[in-house]
């Protein structure tokens, strides 16, 4: 996404380094291009995670592709907080075009040379898109809240903490302003259905010191 701000701690490249190692055997056993997810609640680090990992995989050699879930959005941000007020039942997993992000992460481990993405442009309230190459990736990693669902990747992380307990982090990247107190509704609603997810993971990331 165009205009968002990444606060990168020794915490974040801890967690990246550990799902970089997850992945890295993965490939040794497999041998091909793995597809992997980084998720939990808003503020928990996973756009910082995903980059960390592909820093660490980078050192190794290896080539990754990052996808964020805030691109796939089918409002963009500035609308989509209009929805939510319009209709709070709008959050969840429906708001997000999670099939399309899925297929992106199938393409990917299919061999596909590129993929036609959205590209969402926050400050001007609009969606684009753009071509992304995949031409020699090794990794392909998708971040965002509700990715545990994606059932084409190989590797679910998950980062274990609460909103109420990012509400540090959150501030940082400044990414509830324009919802105000009416923020803390929606992230009561995505914890309800986001804790359900952890089970799902196979690697379970500890929370924000």
């Amino acid at each position: 996404m165009i205009g968002d701000k990444l606060v990168i701690t020794d915490y974040h490249r801890q967690n990246g380094k550990k799902v970089a190692t997850a992945i890295l055997d993965l490939r040794s056993k497999h041998r091909r291009i793995i597809g992997a997810t980084v998720a939990g609640e808003s503020g928990s680090g996973k756009s910082e995670t995903a980059a960390t990992t592909a820093e660490y995989l980078g050192t190794q050699g290896l080539n990754v592709v990052i996808l964020g879930q805030d691109d796939y959005f089918e409002l963009p941000p500035k609308s989509n907080a209009r929805k939510r007020r319009e209709d709070i039942t709008w959050v969840g997993p429906g708001e997000v075009h999670l099939d399309l992000m899925n297929a992106h992460l199938k393409d990917a481990k299919a061999g596909a040379k590129e993929i036609d993405k959205p590209l969402v442009y926050f400050e001007e309230d609009r969606i684009s898109n753009e071509i992304v190459s995949l031409t020699g990736i090794d990794v392909i990693i998708a971040e965002g809240t509700y990715t545990t669902l994606l059932d084409a990747a190989d590797l679910h992380a998950f980062i274990d903490a609460t909103y109420h307990a990012t509400l540090k982090h959150r501030k940082k990247r400044a990414r509830d302003e324009t919802e105000g107190d009416f923020i803390e509704q929606v992230l009561e609603i995505e914890h309800c259905i986001i804790s359900s997810h952890k089970e799902k993971a196979h690697i379970i990331l500890p929370p924000p010191p």
